[in-house]
């Protein structure tokens, strides 16, 4: 089963459609509906949360499993093949756990504003690229999280909730501007989520 996937998205390997928990699905439709109401479910859990380090690997894995895990056997574990985005595998442990201590640093020492942290915290989970697949939902869902718990600031305004499919301006800018911070200019992505602020 082969489905074709958006601008940016993230090819599946054959071996992880088999961790596909629904063996009706054949669309891309009838996967992005499962998988929504599985982040439905994942958010539900999230504003359940009481208290814990979002910072932390468990956490970020956690999260993934919570928002995938009802539609992929292998939500939460991270990538074991090389994607057309994303580090080499091997390194993606060491790498994230470099981005947290790295966020946890700019939160307890004002490096960065609220949302520049936040910008700088998702384009590089982004980047590292943990997981088969979901990772730019995760991670925009992780960002929010994050400007939550460590500087008490309102969530960005995504648009069209956590998935872009459904409007093809905001996703267009917002993959420019991942690839313009991929090339060390970050003023599209600081832009995207100043514009896009709750609370701005």
């Amino acid at each position: 089963m082969k489905f074709e996937e958006p601008e940016g998205a993230t090819p599946l390997d054959p071996d992880e459609m088999v961790g596909l928990k629904f063996d009706h699905i054949t669309t891309r439709g009838e996967l992005d509906e499962l998988e929504q109401a599985n982040i439905t479910e994942g958010l539900r859990w999230l504003s359940r949360r009481r208290s814990g380090d979002s910072l932390t690997d468990d956490f970020v894995r956690t999260l993934h499993k919570r928002l995938f895990g009802e539609v992929w056997d292998w939500a939460g574990t991270y990538r074991l093949r090389e994607k057309n985005i994303g580090i080499e595998p091997f390194q993606i442990s060491m790498q994230l756990h470099i981005l947290l201590d790295n966020a946890r640093s700019w939160a307890e020492n004002g490096t960065f504003d609220p949302l520049e942290a936040g910008a700088r915290f998702h384009h590089r989970m982004v980047q590292i690229h943990p997981f088969p697949n979901g990772n730019g939902r995760h991670a925009r869902i992780a960002t929010d999280t994050y400007l939550s718990d460590c500087f008490d600031h309102a969530p960005i305004k995504w648009a069209s909730g956590f998935d872009h499919q459904s409007d093809n301006a905001r996703r267009d800018a917002y993959i420019a501007a991942l690839r313009s911070a991929d090339a060390g200019d970050f003023d599209p992505l600081l832009k995207f989520v100043e514009g896009s602020s709750e609370a701005g």
